[in-house]
């Protein structure tokens, strides 16, 4: 390690550490976003889906007012998970606190990759005290060791990690565009039946050409489901789907590279992960290159994975996943749009057997007997021209991704350590890249 290099407390490296306790303000369904420690993930704050009211903010955030740029820790449940404020306007809920480093000592954006390496990581863990939930205080917090290299230094290691993060997030943002757009057309076209309601009123339906267009019918029929669009049918999802109950036991295989679609690996950015057979010991489905994978566990918790096949890998997923494959005439986009589908949504959670939360799952029979309103092949058809480039993009992004996150995670302790100087960061990617697809 280069010498110039220190190490110091963290209370030592730090202008300010707010720790926001005390009666929470009421919940609310708008207002200024709340940030609690279970959407704080992976260096980033996910979607908030509390709030509180405008006129409970200053009250509520009376210990300290977070900054742009301020570093956000969870201290308990999860303990140790990080995220950098940008200039939104959020409120910060108790097990999150806040970090801002001395502006001459600690960058606050390499104190987020700081925070994230195995070493600080471990001592959290350490100085945590409990066994089923771990939680820091904050004497011991301040206690924990940060090594820091010069403050330009810190800067520019911030700068490489951050433009690898910047690109991650950039995709995931793209691909929830896509799938927003993807998912507004299904509604439109096969829900809302907004072109029929267009050509019923004697209006061209909007944003499709003629040839499009002409594939909607313009009146309504009454069926078993209500009005429904002329010469579209009531069936069941078994009519477009049928389920792939294949088996393999990956540990038969044991030197065997499969890629393993797990829950956990959808909770984790939707990428699976790359196993050895022997580290797979239980039978798993085989996953198909038509196929949609839909969680029977927990449908309150929306799993379903349009999986990206590996071309050299195997592909196998938990048995917690129903392997929906499409029949003949039905793509896989098609279907993956009609399970994400609110109307499909709204079905689908009453199905459940089992009665706790963490226990309830879907059978598959009872799918396959769901009744759906279908509409003639040649909609299905040009419905999944215009959303499959949609969908390659996403898979596209999601790869380019993984691999930017797996070459961050191996330049992370290399930088941090001083291992690696940033102005070797050129030869090192080359060398990477060549490793990895050499």
């Amino acid at each position: 390690m280069a010498g110039e290099w220190t190490t110091l407390p963290l209370e030592d490296c730090m202008a300010a550490i707010i720790d926001y306790r005390g009666k929470s303000p009421e919940k609310t369904t708008f207002g200024v976003p709340l940030v609690t420690a279970k959407i704080v993930k992976g260096g980033r704050i996910e979607k908030p889906e509390e709030f509180i009211a405008e006129a409970d903010f200053d009250d509520w955030m009376r210990r300290g007012m977070p900054k742009p740029g301020d570093i956000v820790m969870t201290t308990e449940a999860p303990l140790g998970e990080v995220a950098q404020l940008d200039g939104r306007k959020v409120a910060l809920a108790q097990r999150v606190i806040t970090l801002r480093g001395k502006p001459d000592v600690l960058d606050n954006t390499f104190l987020k990759f700081l925070l994230q390496s195995n070493p600080v990581q471990e001592e959290l863990r350490s100085r945590g005290t409990g066994t089923t939930v771990v939680g820091i205080r904050q004497s011991e917090l301040r206690k924990v060791s940060l090594t820091l290299p010069p403050l330009a230094e810190q800067k520019a290691i911030a700068a490489v990690l951050g433009a690898l993060d910047d690109k991650i997030e950039l995709n995931q943002r793209m691909n929830a565009t896509l799938e927003t757009m993807a998912r507004a057309l299904f509604q439109s076209w096969f829900v809302d039946f907004d072109p029929v309601r267009a050509k019923l009123d004697g209006r061209k339906p909007g944003g499709l050409d003629e040839t499009t267009a002409a594939l909607f019918p313009a009146t309504f029929q009454d069926s078993e489901a209500g009005h429904i669009p002329k010469s579209w049918t009531v069936g069941k999802v078994g009519d477009l789907a049928t389920l792939n109950r294949g088996a393999v036991n990956p540990g038969d295989f044991p030197t065997e590279a499969f890629d393993h679609f797990s829950l956990p690996a959808f909770d984790n950015g939707r990428t699976p992960k790359p196993e050895l057979g022997s580290a797979i010991m239980s039978n798993k489905f085989t996953v198909t290159p038509n196929s949609v994978l839909l969680s029977k566990l927990n449908p309150h918790i929306p799993r379903i994975w349009l999986p990206d096949l590996h071309a050299s890998r195997r592909s196998v997923c938990s048995t917690e996943f129903m392997v929906a494959c499409s029949k003949p005439g039905v793509s896989r986009e098609y279907l993956f749009s009609l399970f994400t589908s609110s109307a499909f949504a709204s079905i689908y959670g009453t199905l459940v057997t089992g009665t706790t939360g963490s226990h309830q799952r879907i059978r598959p029979e009872s799918v396959l007997d769901m009744k759906i309103v279908i509409p003639s092949p040649s909609l299905i058809r040009a419905f999944t021209d215009i959303v499959k480039p949609m969908f390659d993009r996403i898979n596209r992004n999601t790869e380019q991704s993984r691999t930017l996150a797996t070459l961050r995670d191996t330049l992370l302790p290399k930088l941090l350590s001083g291992e690696l100087k940033t102005k070797n960061i050129a030869d090192f990617s080359a060398k990477s890249k060549k490793e990895t697809h050499g």
